[in-house]
């Protein structure tokens, strides 16, 4: 595992001095039992939190990122090591330990308070304390004077806040949050993290420590102790990063932007650089990554002030995309033949400016001979439909196939994504109804 500093003078001693460890994850490892040998999601994971700190987890889809959290708050079992929460080892949910979902996950037919009663009351609380603490949690988050508000009256910003209600109000250790401001505006997902930070930093919470799951890297820079970046397929921490700034941080200062940029070259340069210039394998598993995407991509890039080349940091600022959608589309485009990522640059290969270059229907008569050159999955498909008298064949006989080594959600992801592919490329047609396969100048 890499151990990365910003590389920043002033402003910069570390943001906490981390206290006593709280929390250990030993060598986890998390897979589905598959015929073949066992699929792993996450692969010998290892990290420790410790009193007084904000960790990050960052990485694209398929590193694990909330299966862990999910592991660490005992939701879930893991397959392989341990999890250590205050000397013990964790089997199952466990007291002190918190968490805030993605999705709001409150009950429609109670109010806020009953919502923030609901797991002290699980627990046994009384109900004169369970009020207690209740509006006391209800009053931290900002809350007060909605107690019986019902959820359909709120905002979402206002319904994620009950969620941090919910999550503060049975007094944790951990708070874990899964992508907690993924669902909200830009506007009122900032102004609850700066909230919380307030909390935090005036220790008005009784959480010890914190772990966030995210895909926006200056999210996790702007909150965040350190960041743990974790490799895909299967989940991997392959770097630890210091976030050296105290808080309150600003977005702006050039050691933050720097520090941004940083970690964007380095979670790039591991997971595209590194691992997109191996060639695909027929079980490879595909991202829903549109070609639309690809297309406009390559525009982008072709075009001023570009001409072929850009820092990925600016040109996703530029394009207002996140890094869950970036990284799969420079990705394909680099399986693709399309485009090269070079220590955190995107530049266009010879066939990148030549698609920019060409009409509609170039583009697709390109885009199909790349296609059938570089995803063995798109040419079986072609392949066995050339070869079967009624040139069609049931989807059933590939998705099996990919299930015999991806999850069965990835596998069906993988295959919608060379459906969606072929149909742009005109190679195969594809009817969703009778999920049937057959050659483009088939009816299927």
């Amino acid at each position: 595992m890499q151990n990365v500093k910003a590389d920043t003078a002033d402003l910069l001693k570390p943001a906490v001095q981390p206290g006593k460890e709280v929390l250990s994850v030993q060598h986890v490892s998390r897979g589905f039992d598959k015929s073949q040998p066992e699929l792993l999601v996450l692969d010998d994971v290892n990290v420790t939190l410790h009193e007084g700190e904000i960790v990050g987890m960052l990485g694209r889809s398929g590193s694990g990122k909330s299966t862990l959290l999910r592991i660490i708050a005992g939701l879930i079992p893991a397959t392989g090591g341990e999890v250590i929460y205050q000397g013990k080892t964790l089997r199952g949910p466990a007291e002190g330990v918190a968490m805030v979902f993605q999705t709001f996950a409150l009950f429609p037919w109670l109010t806020v308070l009953q919502n923030v009663e609901a797991g002290l009351e699980a627990i046994g609380v009384d109900p004169q304390q369970r009020r207690e603490r209740a509006l006391a949690a209800i009053d931290l988050i900002g809350l007060d004077g909605f107690e019986n508000a019902y959820p359909r009256e709120l905002s979402g910003g206002m319904r994620q806040r009950v969620g941090f209600a919910r999550a503060l109000v049975v007094d944790p250790t951990i708070l874990l949050m899964d992508e907690p401001f993924s669902a909200l505006d830009v506007l009122t997902a900032e102004t609850l993290r700066t909230d919380l930070l307030d909390l935090w930093t005036q220790g008005r919470m009784p959480i010890k420590s914190v772990l966030i799951v995210t895909h926006n890297i200056e999210e996790a820079v702007f909150m965040c102790d350190r960041i743990l970046v974790l490799s895909s397929n299967p989940g991997r921490v392959m770097a630890e990063i210091e976030v050296p700034f105290k808080h309150p941080r600003n977005r702006l200062d050039p050691a933050f932007r720097r520090l941004v940029d940083e970690i964007y070259a380095k979670m790039t340069a591991r997971q595209i650089g590194a691992e997109a210039k191996r060639e695909l394998e027929l079980s490879s598993w595909l991202p829903g990554v549109s070609t639309n995407l690809m297309a406009g991509l390559i525009e982008t890039l072709a075009a001023e002030p570009y001409k072929g080349r850009a820092d990925l940091p600016e040109i996703a600022r530029t394009l207002q995309l996140e890094v869950d959608e970036l990284f799969p589309v420079a990705e394909m485009l680099q399986y693709l033949g399309f485009a090269e990522v070079v220590e955190g640059d995107v530049i266009l290969t010879q066939a990148g400016h030549l698609f920019a270059d060409r009409g509609t229907q170039e583009r697709k008569m390109m885009f199909a001979d790349h296609l059938l050159r570089c995803v063995p999955l798109a040419a079986q498909i072609k392949n066995v439909l050339g070869e079967r008298p009624g040139h069609r064949a049931p989807r059933v006989r590939f998705e099996q196939e990919l299930e015999d080594f991806l999850s069965d959600s990835a596998a069906e992801e993988t295959l919608d994504t060379v459906i969606a592919w072929g149909r742009y490329g005109e190679v195969f047609s594809y009817n969703d109804k009778t999920e049937i396969f057959s050659l483009a100048d088939v009816e299927a």
